[in-house]
């Protein structure tokens, strides 16, 4: 129903800036949420950012609140992260996610995943 393509990802080094972005298509007027994920090899998928698609009230991880911004282009049927002063353990496969119809942040789509690598 919602299809989302991450792009953006690449190398950077450390202090660097990276600004994702997912395409979000289908049925996007059912979105509530959509949100930032990353999974780094061998770690489990961790939380990153949340956006509400209505509101545009955010959410952030302690490891990245005020370091990332999460935003969104409810026009253009966008979301974007904003990564500034990147660290080597932000680097990390990102994916973007989208709950729609429920309302409990739980996230039923979900991109292909954009890769981030950090260099010390």
């Amino acid at each position: 129903q919602v299809q989302l393509v991450e792009s953006g990802g690449g190398l950077v080094q450390a202090g660097g800036s990276l600004r994702l972005s997912c395409a979000a298509s289908g049925r996007t007027f059912s979105i509530y949420h959509m949100a930032w994920f990353r999974q780094a090899p061998g770690k489990e998928r961790e939380f990153v950012a949340r956006i509400s698609w209505s509101g545009g009230s955010t959410y952030y991880a302690d490891s990245v609140k005020g370091r990332f911004t999460i935003s969104r282009d409810n026009a253009k049927n966008m979301v974007y992260l904003q990564m500034n002063n990147l660290k080597p353990e932000d680097t990390a496969v990102y994916y973007c996610a989208a709950e729609i119809t429920t309302n409990i942040y739980k996230y039923d789509y979900w991109g292909q995943g954009t890769q981030v690598t950090v260099s010390s």
